[in-house]
């Protein structure tokens, strides 16, 4: 008996002296410095951060700790409306180019759309993987195939990586593309340590900094609000960015990323690039808690309203809803609430609508839009048809 007690007590002691060298080493293990540069009004020479704050990125969503919000998530255990296990999707068949300034449009998934003009073929944020986390193995599972096939992908020629949480930066999907198209990767600072992991290159740029792809044809990496991490303990030390692709005819294409609202003046700063005649805005992944509209890392539909506006974009498709399950609200109430609220304000809602999970949509040249009209927006949350949505 006494040897088993020495037993069992050295063995406990070993876990403890374990678990004490694990909770030392482990984190710093975990972060890890994805960039060197200079300070900046966006760096402090080791983490990046929003100029107007961070407080509303770093705060837990719906309030609670960290440690709550895990445990109520992985276990369902938070009054979350029940979403579809499956959602079937029809995927299509690209054609292998778009020419001259006719540009087309076919949303993935998630935050992934595939956009092809002037002989270019454009994804953002590319994500084919089952799950958005560690490894493929843990994380949200998506419920929504690809409305594209991997294998009829035509070829790649740009890729726009918006920062490196998983359900954006897939290094799975990247090392594919890579391999089989050698596309030009343009992401923001840091994220392209992350993509270098799976042999793939990519071009890092800050903000306000762009880089020229073919005469007439610039990336333009533009501000957003929003925060970066892989492992929690390597917050913040890559950059997060929404683009600008400039065109010589026809208007630009704007990608939001991921992004809250932040101080709302980064829409007018990527519409100053010339007019836009498609804009990719988020609008799901906004309610963490009842009655909730936006968090500080994401626009709902009320902040996306805005933003198109402040764009001042003649077209725009949503995205960042429905394939990957990330928060609270219902699996529909993104579109319709957004659907209330372009009525509601005055603007014109098939300039901002749902689209088709690999649907191709033809894109009209750029024209002056109608406005919602951003004034009417409190009133417009206030109605039934936005208040009874889950």
């Amino acid at each position: 008996m006494t040897t088993a007690f020495k037993i069992v007590g050295g063995a406990l002691l070993l876990l403890i002296i374990l678990f004490g060298l694990a909770v030392t080493i482990v984190p710093r293990f975990l972060d890890r410095i994805y960039y060197r540069g200079p300070v900046s009004d966006h760096f402090d020479g080791a983490h990046f951060f929003n100029p107007g704050g961070d407080q509303n990125t770093f705060r837990m969503p719906g309030g609670g700790s960290r440690a709550g919000f895990i445990w109520r998530y992985l276990t369902g255990n938070d009054g979350r409306p029940t979403w579809p296990e499956r959602v079937p999707v029809t995927p299509s068949k690209p054609a292998p180019r778009v020419e001259g300034d006719r540009m087309v449009a076919t949303w993935v998934g998630h935050a992934t759309v595939l956009i092809q003009t002037h002989g270019l073929n454009i994804l953002t944020d590319p994500v084919w993987s089952e799950k958005a986390g560690p490894f493929d193995l843990i994380g949200p599972r998506r419920v929504t195939a690809p409305g594209i096939r991997f294998d009829d992908l035509p070829p790649i020629d740009l890729v726009l990586v918006s920062h490196n949480h998983y359900d954006h930066l897939d290094k799975t999907t990247l090392a594919k593309l890579w391999k089989r198209d050698r596309p030009r990767i343009v992401t923001s600072l840091g994220n392209d340590s992350v993509i270098a992991q799976v042999g793939a290159r990519a071009t890092a740029l800050d903000w306000g900094q762009r880089l020229a792809i073919r005469p007439g044809i610039d990336v333009v990496v533009t501000r957003n609000h929003h925060w970066g991490s892989r492992w929690g303990t390597d917050r913040n030390r890559a950059l997060w960015s929404s683009f600008v692709v400039t065109f010589p005819t026809g208007g630009n294409l704007f990608f939001a990323g991921d992004t809250g609202l932040g101080d709302g003046q980064w829409p007018a700063e990527a519409a100053a690039l010339g007019p836009i005649r498609l804009a990719l805005i988020p609008i799901g992944a906004f309610r963490f808690a009842p009655g909730q509209m936006d968090s500080g890392s994401h626009i709902g539909p009320m902040n996306a309203v805005r933003v198109f506006a402040r764009l001042d974009a003649a077209k725009a498709i949503p995205i960042h809803w429905g394939t990957f399950r990330l928060s609270y609200e219902a699996y529909d109430t993104p579109p319709k609430m957004l659907d209330t609220l372009m009525r509601c304000t005055g603007g014109d809602p098939a300039s901002f609508t749902a689209a088709t999970i690999g649907q191709p949509l033809d894109i009209a040249p750029y024209t002056a839009p109608k406005r919602p009209d951003e004034a009417k927006i409190a009133a417009c949350m206030t109605t039934p048809e936005v208040t009874t949505l889950g």
